[in-house]
């Protein structure tokens, strides 16, 4: 039952019992369910109102997703794509580690050191040129 329905029930059990509503008891008993009368009228305005902002809510949620992926598209993509970029044009290569798997950048000086080492399990490692190189002379030719 609704808040409405209930309030309209008690009063009807008034009407029924036939209460006296000019005793003191019956008046006070009266001004309260008036008082939840209009107490349900509020509650059922209110849950109007939220349910209709709830659903301009949803609608502006969604006409904002629509502009963020026109203004900045596929967001995940293009800081990868950053990232990547900035590693290498700072010098920055990224090895994994044979051990742990754990990926190591580093720079080119610490390439040529021949203590080169994995940060995370202390597995020294010596990184093989000659596959890269064998690459580049093949798509030379």
């Amino acid at each position: 039952m609704e808040l409405k329905e209930k309030v309209a029930f008690i009063k009807g059990l008034m009407e029924g019992m036939e209460f006296d509503v000019t005793t003191k008891e019956g008046k006070v008993l009266n001004a309260v369910v008036e008082l939840l009368d209009q107490m349900a009228d509020s509650v059922v305005q209110i849950d109007e109102d939220v349910d209709q902002l709830y659903d301009e809510v949803d609608a502006l949620s969604e006409d904002l997703e629509d502009v963020e992926s026109c203004v900045y598209g596929d967001e995940d993509d293009d800081e990868d794509e950053d990232d990547y970029d900035e590693e290498y044009e700072a010098g920055l290569y990224e090895i994994t580690c044979p051990n742990c798997g754990e990926v190591v950048c580093v720079d080119e000086d610490m390439l040529a050191d021949e203590n080169l080492a994995c940060p995370n399990c202390g597995t020294k490692f010596e990184v093989d040129f000659s596959e890269e190189e064998d690459a580049a002379e093949e798509s030379e030719e």
